[in-house]
């Protein structure tokens, strides 16, 4: 096919073109092949993460079951696209496979899974670091924790934290896994999934926010003093604009407009022991009424 000097022009502005942090076309080159059907609030969520050039992260914190690893899936893709291959992804041991399938399956995108194993026939092979790959590599946090020495040496491009509530603890000295993932990815880009950022206290969203940037609530003291007792409505807007720029979270009433959820319905069934069975209980429930008086 002969190229006139118009097309050429259009090629050359293609392969040359930037777009802003916040545009959509960020994100299309990224994903022609992709498998996935995506929805408003995951090419929102995978837009926030790029939204700042400046950003140490962002905290992707959807419910369950709205694609938190399709949204971080997008993230990695774009990466990708931009020719950058140091990519880490930490996960729980039980999800390394699943991520590792679900790259392949739904972007294309081969990884490898570092275990003590694989760890150790890289050794052999003259790999002096394994983390040291043209590939995404996949981790647990015990093996984060166990190898971060190796990790801080790579200039990682991308970390993605799937179920980082894990390190919610980690503003306490005793959470020997948080804090070693922590120090081991501080210098760079980090994505946090969790369907949970707050479970018990509002001490764990100070360290999950922290893992991404320790500067945006200062210390520990100073976070106690802001935001211990949320007394009134000012208090609650002065937490949620710190919040903004770091975290982002969908609820599933929000998404009902476009994803349909099945009505779960419990059958529950009458339970009649048999006649031995109910001798059962009763001797049991006789001897603990005896045993209480």
């Amino acid at each position: 096919m002969q190229i006139t000097p118009y097309h050429a022009k259009y090629f050359a502005f293609e392969l040359t073109k930037r777009n802003s942090s916040d545009s959509l076309q960020k994100l299309a080159s990224s994903l022609l092949d992709a498998q996935v059907d995506l929805n408003p609030h995951q090419v929102e969520a995978a837009l926030f993460a790029f939204h700042s050039p400046l950003s140490k992260g962002a905290i992707l914190s959807d419910e369950v079951g709205l694609g938190k690893t399709i949204e971080a899936g997008l993230v990695i893709s774009q990466k990708w696209a931009e020719r950058k291959r140091k990519i880490l992804v930490i996960v729980p041991s039980n999800l390394r496979k699943q991520w590792n399938q679900e790259l392949l399956d739904k972007f294309f995108l081969s990884s490898i899974i570092l275990e003590t194993s694989s760890f150790n026939q890289e050794i052999r092979n003259g790999n002096l670091n394994p983390f040291n790959q043209n590939e995404i590599v996949i981790c647990s946090y015990h093996f984060a924790r166990a190898k971060d020495v190796y990790i801080k040496n790579i200039n990682w491009d991308l970390v993605i934290i799937d179920e980082a509530h894990r390190l919610r603890n980690v503003y306490k000295p005793s959470n020997k896994i948080a804090n070693a993932v922590k120090n081991a990815v501080a210098n760079v880009l980090k994505i946090l999934l969790t369907a949970t950022p707050l479970q018990n206290s509002l001490l764990e969203l100070y360290g999950l926010v922290s893992v991404i940037d320790d500067y945006t609530f200062s210390d520990v003291k100073s976070f106690k003093s802001q935001f211990s007792r949320l007394a009134n409505e000012n208090d609650f807007c002065s937490l949620k604009e710190r919040l903004k720029p770091v975290c982002i979270r969908t609820l599933r009433r929000q998404v009902l407009e476009y994803v349909k959820y099945t009505n779960r319905i419990a059958i529950t069934q009458e339970f009649i022991p048999s006649p031995d069975e109910q001798k059962l209980y009763d001797l049991v429930s006789s001897y603990l009424l005896a045993k209480s008086r």
